[in-house]
């Protein structure tokens, strides 16, 4: 039993389980590699069915179930498992949920790395050893030009010992190669300056480098891996977590089932879906949808904590080294790989130094007989067998027996003076070689320069950037407590809501504290223009008002968060598409508070103003705040309150100012009053409610209503809100900008206090004039047609 046991454990240890430190490979991989080469199944050439390269490995040098061949033979064909794969496979090689096709549906052949883990094998630069049946020869270990062990790790479960050795990226294992190549002595640490850390297939973060500092050191270590994930906005109201890279061996079909496992038993929360949108044009791409109210952060580390969207990865670097299994550092590995390729590039420069030796020992015998061709051929002729003419022919001319002997056997169409050139050419050349390989042998420092270059070129050819992330902070666990699912949810604290002239919504976190002094500075950003804005909480209701004269509630929790000191509408959402409006006919003319008494003014495009008191509303989630006549439509919805004074501006660029208390409250059902009196064919296109004895600004833009938008450059003129006296209500105003030769009409008005900004039918900002002109002046000319106006938050 014992010693049946031991001879079992000894062929696992050393013939299946552990890799050669030196190239990396096991026994059956090395044998699929070898064997496929043998049968010339290069980069350039096409593939032959993987059922025929495991036939010729089974039954020429690996004497095992053709099933763990073929699985060898997968594992080097799949880049989501090698970090350089060395087999080109065609066809279903599987994928992290799914196993491959069957051996007689694949195809396969060498990528072209692996030419540079088989490279001059032919050249006596390792030693061949008789296969099973001592039929053939094999390989003891590949040239292995690339350090494959550290490039594409490995793993396997012998008999009391185990490896797993986790993938790097092959330029810095090169670099890292190239140190110890010129500094023998150097460090671990100085080796991590090169090789900071695991570079895996599928990208990936890794979480904390001190396990990997420690299995660099000993050999033993652990290090986490989180997936690759972003928070988007998948729609107006909802928020997902989009994952694109995963830990290293984690297919998106494990994580889909262990988060429905964790939702159906209550450990997760907050997710309302997961979809797999991945494919081939976009790669990995799992949606995760939230619930609204949740936060995505606290969601995301509940999912690190439940989920294998963070995996842990163990190190143990266990190797055969002389035929010794070893648990190897980061300095031990590279110095076997380093040790390995100075003794190959060293046999490989005595064989072609024998070589060309041979070679040139024939040519200059070659170059004796064609000097004195005639007597050679004579010479010949007169003996009476080949041995006596090589006899003759070494006492004659001096010659070795090689030389003789490659002289009989010369070609006649040889013995041209063209022939005597190439020959003198080819032997110069063998000179040149032989010198430059002596100097290889004859140095150290060449010898490494030699191989140092090579790795160069290794990683010149096969070396892709870094993919895999790394971060030095400490992977922190999820919140574990009972109260788990309420703490995800977004709090309800105090916000500001924004509404750009453009439409596009945005939320900010509003400090109770905060001066006027602390607001952000104004920034003439795309669509960064303010048309309503409104205080409250990001779980509290507020009402937005649509053209239709129809309020709708809502809550900001999902409406995007932006920093207030840098506020980008191009960072925000359509308030309608938000709120479910699928009709492009009704846009939102305001937001306002539904918690207060504060009266909210509302205009039409045909002069009907309104003041409506949002209390006791009814509990749907749309209602109607205006009756509107037929054709007529909503422009502005503002509070109003008394003591503030409403401003209409009309395209004639009629402008009407009078006291917000002339306007009596009324119900939600009923239609208003007449607010201004109109011309001909105008229409009211900007109204507000501006505070009595404030410094306001009214800003108006012309253009001409008889070409295209966007088309001829506008004027623009700012002038005082003092400037223009207060009327009655339903009156028809004062002018508020006078036209100019082929202007007939105001494109857009603005009337309020803080900056005013006007923006493009795009929501490019346009420049407005700094001076304040008069009342009844003429504009002056700016960068180019605008569409809106607000104020800049």
């Amino acid at each position: 039993m014992e010693s049946s046991f031991l001879e079992y454990a000894y062929s696992v240890i050393y013939s299946r389980a552990l890799p050669d430190a030196r190239d990396g490979l096991k026994p059956v991989q090395r044998r699929i590699l070898y064997m496929m080469t043998d049968m010339g199944l290069r980069p350039e050439k096409g593939h032959v069915k993987s059922a025929r390269v495991v036939g010729e490995v089974m039954g020429k040098l690996h004497p095992h179930g053709d099933s763990s061949i073929y699985d060898a033979l997968v594992r080097l064909a799949q880049a989501f498992a090698l970090r350089l794969p060395l087999v080109d496979g065609h066809g279903n090689f599987g994928s992290l949920d799914d196993g491959p096709a069957a051996s007689r549906y694949t195809e396969a052949r060498l990528a072209g790395a692996a030419l540079a883990m088989t490279g001059s094998l032919d050249e006596d630069v390792v030693d061949f050893v008789p296969n099973y049946d001592n039929q053939l020869m094999q390989p003891d270990v590949l040239p292995s030009a690339i350090p494959n062990l550290l490039v594409n790790g490995a793993s396997g479960i012998a008999v009391g010992m185990a490896t797993n050795l986790a993938p790097h990226n092959l330029i810095e294992v090169v670099e890292g190669a190239k140190h110890l190549l010129t500094n023998p002595d150097a460090s671990v640490d100085e080796l991590m300056e090169f090789i900071p850390g695991p570079d895996l297939p599928g990208g990936g973060i890794i979480v904390g480098l001190d396990g990997v500092k420690d299995a660099y050191r000993t050999g033993r270590g652990a290090f986490r891996t989180r997936a690759k994930v972003s928070v988007e906005q998948l729609g107006p109201r909802r928020t997902g977590l989009i994952v694109t890279e995963l830990p290293y061996l984690v297919g998106p079909e494990r994580v889909i089932e262990k988060i429905k496992q964790g939702v159906e038993a209550k450990r997760l929360s907050g997710i309302s879906d997961v979809a797999d949108l991945t494919d081939r044009k976009n790669g990995l791409r799992l949606v995760i949808t939230l619930k609204t109210g949740f936060s995505p952060e606290a969601v995301l580390e509940q999912l690190y904590r439940v989920t294998p969207l963070e995996d842990s990865f163990s190190i143990n670097s266990v190797a055969l080294v002389e035929g010794q299994p070893q648990t190897l550092s980061l300095r031990e590995m590279l110095r076997v790989f380093v040790d390995h390729r100075l003794s190959v590039v060293r046999r490989r420069s005595e064989y072609r130094l024998r070589k060309r030796r041979e070679r040139m020992h024939l040519v200059e015998g070659l170059l004796i007989a064609i000097l004195d061709i005639d007597e050679v051929i004579q010479l010949i002729r007169n003996s009476d067998d080949a041995e006596s003419a090589r006899t003759r022919l070494m006492q004659v001319f001096d010659l070795s027996e090689p030389q003789a002997e490659y002289i009989l056997e010369l070609r006649l169409r040889r013995l041209t003076k063209f022939s005597r050139v190439e020959l003198e050419a080819e032997r110069d050349q063998l000179r040149a070689e032989i010198e430059a390989l002596l100097e290889i042998l004859g140095s150290d420092e060449r010898l490494r320069a030699v191989v140092s270059g090579e790795l160069d070129e290794v990683a010149e050819a096969y070396g892709t950037p870094r993919r895999t992330l790394l971060t030095g902070a400490v992977a922190r666990p999820a919140r574990a407590s009972a109260g788990a699912a309420a703490s995800l949810e977004v709090a309800d604290t105090p916000c500001t809501v924004l509404l750009s002239a453009t439409g596009r919504a945005l939320r900010l976190d509003r400090d109770p504290e905060a001066t006027e002094s602390s607001r952000p500075a104004s920034r003439a950003t795309k669509h960064g223009a303010v048309l309503s804005s409104v205080d409250g909480t990001v779980r509290g209701e507020l009402g937005a008002i649509l053209s239709d004269g129809s309020l709708h509630r809502f809550t900001p929790v999902d409406l995007p968060l932006v920093p207030a000191a840098s506020i980008a509408f191009s960072a925000g959402v359509s308030l309608a598409a938000y709120i479910g409006i699928t009709d492009k006919k009704l846009k939102v003319v305001g937001i306002v508070p539904l918690d207060n008494e504060t009266p909210i003014g509302l205009f039409t495009e045909q002069g009907v103003v309104k003041r409506v008191v949002l209390t006791e509303l009814p509990a749907r989630p749309e209602f109607e705040v205006i009756g509107l006549k037929t054709g007529d439509k909503l422009i502005a919805a503002f509070p109003a309150p008394d003591g503030t004074e409403f401003a209409a501006v009309a395209n004639d660029a009629q402008l009407l100012r009078f006291a917000a208390s002339a306007v009596r409250p009324q119900g939600r059902p009923a239609g208003g009053m007449a607010g201004m009196k109109l011309g001909a064919d105008a229409r009211v296109i900007f109204a507000t409610a501006v505070e009595s004895e404030v410094e306001a600004k009214v800003v108006t833009i012309a253009d001409s209503s008889l070409t295209l938008p966007g088309i001829d450059v506008a004027t623009a003129k700012v002038s005082d809100w003092s400037e223009y006296p207060a009327k009655g209500r339903a009156t028809g105003g004062v002018r508020a900008q006078r036209f100019l030769k082929g202007e007939d009409q105001l494109a857009c008005a603005w009337v309020g206090t803080g900056e005013p900004r006007a923006l493009a039918a795009d929501g490019a900002a346009r420049q407005l004039p700094a001076e304040l002109g008069r009342r009844d002046g003429s504009g002056t000319p700016i960068d180019g047609a605008a569409a809106f106006i607000g104020w800049a938050p």
